[in-house]
């Protein structure tokens, strides 16, 4: 009877480990050397056995972090209303929107003609992390008018719910009037926030959000990891 191959006895094991919930969506695996002084075999078997995992969707290696199980993508509508709790939960996700930086500035060019502000008109500026299950989705940048939102920043400050603090300012009703997909590399301190590897694929979108009177309200952009994300394009999401 032929030999099992060891890569092969370890990625079974590996698998078994898996299957039993010693390891969860997301959670990293031990490291090579670790796994190589467990099954008592050199790195280059052990590589040859999480490459078997790899091909088979079972975990994604990133560079210079390590090797983790995958991740089920959370699906992600996007429509005329796109609430991020109400999305989340629609996926069985329960969502987090933690704010990391809430500050009022100048408006540069494209923050200006996405509002249809004058040139250096004050805006309000969010930025913060979406998650979901306590783990890092997606980066936003949302921008706000100044002088039409006010007391905005004191509102989410208390609240980071976007809709809950535009009907704070006066704002009952807002939808997206327009969203701009584009596929790019995470930078350094982008990958940091969404613990991806630097360079990672995340997809970025733009969009303008208006009041019932056709008025801009917000300019958001937002990067979501690339294997933690499926975008849903369709009809109007209502929540």
């Amino acid at each position: 009877m032929p030999r099992t191959l060891i890569w092969k006895s370890i990625a079974d094991a590996l698998i078994a480990d898996l299957a039993a919930g010693h390891y969860g969506p997301g959670d990293k695996l031990p490291t090579e050397a670790q796994l190589a002084a467990r099954f008592d075999v050199n790195r280059h078997t052990v590589r040859r056995a999480l490459s078997h995992l790899a091909d088979a969707g079972l975990v994604l290696a990133r560079r210079g972090a390590g090797v983790f199980v995958a991740e089920t993508p959370t699906d992600y509508p996007l429509g005329k209303r796109v609430r991020f709790h109400q999305n989340l939960a629609a996926s069985g996700r329960e969502g987090e929107k933690r704010i990391l930086s809430l500050i009022t500035r100048a408006a540069d060019s494209d923050e200006a003609t996405a509002l249809k502000l004058d040139q250096g008109a004050l805006v309000h500026v969010c930025e913060g992390l979406l998650l979901a299950d306590d783990k890092p989705i997606g980066l936003f940048r949302s921008v706000y008018p100044e002088a039409r939102l006010p007391g905005l920043p004191r509102f989410l400050n208390a609240d980071p719910s976007v809709t809950r603090a535009l009907a704070n300012c006066g704002v009952d009703d807002y939808t997206r009037t327009s969203t701009r997909l584009t596929a790019k590399s995470a930078k350094a301190v982008q990958a940091r926030h969404l613990n991806i590897a630097e360079g990672a694929p995340v997809l970025r979108s733009v969009s303008i959000s208006i009041d019932p009177q056709n008025i801009p309200v917000e300019f958001g952009t937002t990067w979501f990891a690339g294997d933690r994300v499926t975008l849903v394009l369709g009809d109007d999401q209502r929540n």
